[in-house]
């Protein structure tokens, strides 16, 4: 199985691989069409979605992956939450998957709410350098009980779904 993933994010590759260990996963540096903070569920998975078509067009592959990071509300809550999207289409189909959704301190909410990126928010509250490409915001605000790759491996495992098993097609 041959896998393109529509990052140079080498955490997104990384998420792709500890799901699928025995296919070749390659990354592949697509735009996402969506703004560079995605805000709502809506934006954040036409991101992923873009991304996953954008993979097939730049390459032959089985399957193409879109993963984006957003930030979100969720009704009945006052909190801002970083959620995380995967999509995977093989050209015809797609499917999609969620990861955790985690809280955001409120300090970095309004920031967000502000305009500002989690990304460079996270790594001027945290002193860090491109936290994106390592623990991640998750990683940080679950104190390191979860990190970014395996967050995502929950959204890609997800989107897999209707590839894997024929619960789909009943």
């Amino acid at each position: 199985m041959h896998i393109g993933v529509g990052s140079g994010n080498p955490v997104k590759r990384r998420a792709v691989e500890q799901v699928f260990s025995d296919a070749a996963v390659e990354s592949v540096a697509v735009a996402s069409g969506v703004s560079e903070q995605p805000t709502g569920h809506a934006e954040t998975v036409a991101g992923a979605e873009n991304r996953a078509r954008a993979v097939l067009d730049a390459g032959d592959y089985d399957y193409g992956v879109g993963l984006e990071g957003g930030v979100a509300e969720f009704e009945g809550t006052d909190d801002l939450y970083l959620v995380m999207w995967a999509a995977v289409t093989d050209g015809e189909r797609v499917g999609r998957g969620s990861g955790p959704s985690l809280a955001l301190p409120g300090h970095v909410a309004d920031r967000l709410r502000a305009g500002e990126e989690l990304g460079p928010v996270m790594d001027d509250v945290l002193g860090t350098d491109d936290i994106a490409k390592q623990e991640g915001a998750a990683g940080a605000l679950s104190g390191g009980r979860i990190d970014r790759a395996t967050a995502l491996g929950a959204a890609v495992a997800g989107a897999f779904g209707p590839f894997v098993t024929d619960h789909y097609d009943r």
